[in-house]
């Protein structure tokens, strides 16, 4: 998980505009609002690694209720249009999500159907599987 933290910070993208790391504070108030524990390996990321901006999709953020990635919103929408509530978005394309359930199996939504075949073992799985090379 260290290594690939540090592999996010190294490649993350200058920007005009950095994105800001959460306090554990603001995640648990996501919690509160989307009412599902987040993960452990999603809440590492959202700590440590939330902030960079790396290839071409954007996992969902936590630390400003503005952007289009703040994790309640994300959720309210997915959820809107039909991905079941027991599992949490943690990367919107489209009208397309990947998601993650309690146990932090990352799964693919799409037109309305999960994909339960190609799921990744954990976050930092499809991190390195799907996020990084995107």
């Amino acid at each position: 998980m260290h290594e690939v933290i540090e592999q996010l910070q190294e490649l993350s993208e200058t920007v005009p505009v950095p994105l800001e790391l959460p306090s554990f504070e603001q995640i648990v108030e996501a919690e509160e609002q989307i009412l599902l524990p987040i993960p452990a390996e999603v809440k590492e990321y959202l700590l440590y690694a939330s902030d960079v901006i790396v290839g071409s999709i954007e996992p969902v953020t936590v630390a400003d209720p503005y952007s289009h990635t703040y994790l309640p919103e994300v959720t309210a929408y997915a959820w809107s249009i039909g991905l079941p509530r027991h599992l949490m978005p943690i990367c919107q394309l489209g009208d397309d999500f990947y998601c993650v359930n309690e146990e932090g199996i990352v799964y693919f939504w799409q037109d309305g159907f999960l994909d339960e075949d190609n799921a990744f073992e954990s976050f930092w799985q499809w991190v390195e599987e799907v996020w990084l090379p995107s």
